[in-house]
């Protein structure tokens, strides 16, 4: 059930959208407000003008990006689309953005507008090999050194590439074939909400009969 506020969050998200859509009119597309947030799509080319647009213009201050990130999309030819989540404090409203591209295409960076892009970034480029322009530092950020290949890509296999660890027992780094089956995921203990079966310190009492518990009158 919608409360007044959410009527007002959302009317003013449409006047916001209708706001950027005049002064961003040949930049983006496909403005308009779903869960309660602005969403928006600009073309490659003009994620930088849009970006600062957002973060700078009076109406809208989204001064904070709080999450970039990848996804894939291998049956389109531009199979991934890069996602600007951020937030304006002043004005308590959320807004997304999305860049379409493909495995060629790179995107410029938004380093030099945000700070915490240089690490999302970098986190994209390792796990889907979206190329990002004129990063500082655009190197892998989470998998192992020497790995091929961009794990969250939907055709990237589950068998048939190298993991690198360190062997305590050999004192000396190792190079393991990985191979990850449905046996992996069957994991030694459960979720918190099913409870644990393991007896806890101070249960063995539950059993004990009444008056068991050897005190004097």
């Amino acid at each position: 059930m919608a409360t007044a506020t959410d009527s007002e969050t959302t009317q003013t998200l449409r006047e916001l959208a209708a706001h950027i859509g005049t002064a961003l009119s040949q930049d983006v597309g496909d403005i308009g407000v779903a869960n309660g947030e602005l969403m928006l799509r600009c073309p490659v080319g003009s994620v930088l003008k849009v970006l600062t647009f957002l973060r700078d213009d009076s109406q809208c201050q989204f001064k904070a990006l709080m999450d970039l990130c990848g996804v894939d999309y291998p049956e389109r030819e531009e199979r991934f689309e890069v996602v600007y989540n951020m937030l304006s404090i002043s004005q308590n409203t959320r807004c997304r953005l999305k860049v379409v591209t493909d495995e060629n295409t790179p995107v410029p960076s938004a380093s030099t507008l945000f700070h915490s892009a240089e690490w999302m970034e970098r986190e994209a480029w390792d796990m889907y090999g979206i190329f990002f322009a004129d990063h500082p530092d655009l190197r892998r950020l989470l998998t192992d050194y020497g790995f091929e290949g961009h794990p969250m890509r939907k055709d990237f296999p589950l068998t048939g590439y190298v993991e690198v660890r360190y062997d305590d027992e050999q004192k000396r780094v190792v190079y393991e074939p990985v191979s990850l089956v449905q046996e992996f995921r069957s994991f030694d203990f459960l979720s918190p909400w099913e409870g644990a079966r393991s007896l806890l310190p101070g249960d063995e009492k539950a059993d004990e009969p009444a008056g068991a518990g050897g005190g004097q009158a």
